[in-house]
């Protein structure tokens, strides 16, 4: 089949790849514009920009996806399908264009978790298993009928990192195989089936622990926001200065007699803080400024002797 791609980040490149190693054809590729980051302000490609350059793909990056011209050429190319894999939401003029439809490639098995930040809620909300779910586009998000899922087991030391990889690299199976069922009229879409659960876009504000939070859900807090955008608490220094802090590894350590937002550290390789029913023990942690450091590392040139936690 002749497919439009549309796509941003490297989630997205995993199943593109896929697509262009397969019997089909992707005959053009839409992303975001281009925008500009980091203090000289240099212009920076989308991941999926960067892989059409690099494989010769037809380009469209559309500020506005009703725009005449963008409808027009994207009508010229005459595709069967579009594939949208971690793209933003998509009219009905453009998802109902091609003979097949247009089917999204979700990291979650729907009807659990539509929203934007699925890999995440599945680990702060205690998951034990997750997936990828290809389904038509239609008028509500993350809603239309089912294609095809594959599952994956949730491990203990899982983080929003792992999971991410290794949902990109079911996907990009999935979708091949949803493009190949399509085809051959195998795969007959089905309604999604069971209680839906959001998976909410998570802003910076939302980062923040709640110390008085059992200790177990604010492991897999830190563990569901890491490596980005990263769980975050801060401290009050002897001087009155604030410092922000987020965390990368930690380890729930029960204990009834806890002290919640007491702080242990022994300044050498221990910092511990309490929450409800136990300590977090902080394996390593970025100070705002500063870089990723072990909390060995980060001891050694930081006592936080006098310090104290801010509610």
């Amino acid at each position: 089949m002749r497919i439009v791609y549309f796509g941003t980040p490297d989630f997205a490149v995993e199943s593109l790849d896929a697509i262009i190693q397969s019997r089909h054809e992707v005959v053009a590729v839409v992303t975001v514009p281009d925008r500009q980051a980091g203090r000289g302000q240099k212009v920076v490609f989308s991941p999926v920009k960067q892989y059409a350059l690099d494989h010769d793909l037809p380009l469209m990056q559309p500020e506005k996806l009703r725009d005449l011209q963008f409808l027009e050429a994207l009508k010229g190319f005459g595709a069967d399908m579009f594939v949208v894999v971690a793209f933003r939401m998509l009219p009905e003029v453009v998802w109902n264009m091609p003979v097949h439809g247009t089917f999204n490639l979700h990291a979650s098995l729907l009807p659990r978790y539509r929203g934007a930040a699925p890999i995440n809620w599945a680990i702060i909300n205690g998951e034990h298993e997750s997936g990828v779910s290809t389904f038509l586009l239609n008028h509500h998000i993350d809603e239309g009928n089912l294609l095809l899922q594959r599952t994956t087991p949730l491990e203990p030391d899982d983080n929003a990192g792992t999971l991410h990889d290794r949902l990109a690299i079911m996907g990009r199976q999935a979708v091949v195989d949803t493009l190949d069922g399509i085809e051959d009229g195998t795969l007959v879409p089905r309604p999604q089936e069971g209680e839906p659960c959001p998976a909410p876009k998570i802003f910076a504000e939302d980062c923040f622990i709640d110390w008085s939070r059992p200790v177990e859900e604010i492991e897999r807090f830190v563990r569901g926001l890491a490596p980005y955008p990263g769980a975050r608490f801060s401290m009050t220094d002897p001087q009155g200065q604030t410092h922000l802090f987020k965390l990368f590894e930690t380890q729930a350590i029960s204990n009834p007699n806890s002290v919640i937002g007491h702080i242990e550290c022994d300044q050498k390789s221990v910092l511990k803080i309490g929450a409800s029913g136990g300590f977090l023990n902080i394996i390593s942690l970025q100070m705002s400024g500063k870089r990723q450091n072990s909390i060995e590392d980060f001891l050694r040139g930081n006592k936080l002797i006098g310090w104290k936690l801010d509610a």
